[in-house]
């Protein structure tokens, strides 16, 4: 610890690691994302996990890019003529992820375990989650 930095906060961050590796069991549970990335936040048992307690998979990342290859469907349609016959359009391109969670939604977190396997101080982060009843 410098002399700049806040003893209490150092105290609260210290207090925190250690409760948290204590606290948390090794099963997979839901976390509810209080921050979506790049400062994002996951509320799970009490506890707010933040990017130094999470692994994402890129794909959930704003601004994530993948490049798609490949061809739609062949579809005919119309009236028949040869225009309207059976066809279908190459795919070649990028597309770019914005959108990916909000506040409240749910997220499959999966504990990764530590040597001794049984602490947990550290999760990733899987798909969100709905329930078909609503709730």
């Amino acid at each position: 610890m410098t002399k700049t930095e806040d003893p209490y906060k150092a105290l609260v961050d210290l207090t925190y690691d250690i409760a948290g590796a204590a606290a948390l069991q090794p099963t997979a549970g839901i976390g509810v994302i209080v921050s979506p990335p790049p400062n994002i936040q996951i509320r799970y048992h009490g506890f707010i996990l933040r990017a130094k307690d999470l692994y994402v998979d890129e794909y959930w990342i704003p601004w994530h890019r993948r490049h798609i290859v490949g061809a739609t469907d062949f579809r005919g349609g119309g009236s028949g003529d040869p225009a309207y016959e059976s066809h279908n359009h190459p795919i070649d391109n990028d597309e770019t992820w914005t959108d990916t969670w909000k506040p409240g939604d749910k997220v499959l977190l999966i504990p990764v375990t530590g040597d001794d396997n049984r602490t947990t101080k550290q999760f990733i982060v899987g798909m969100k989650l709905k329930r078909l009843d609503g709730n």
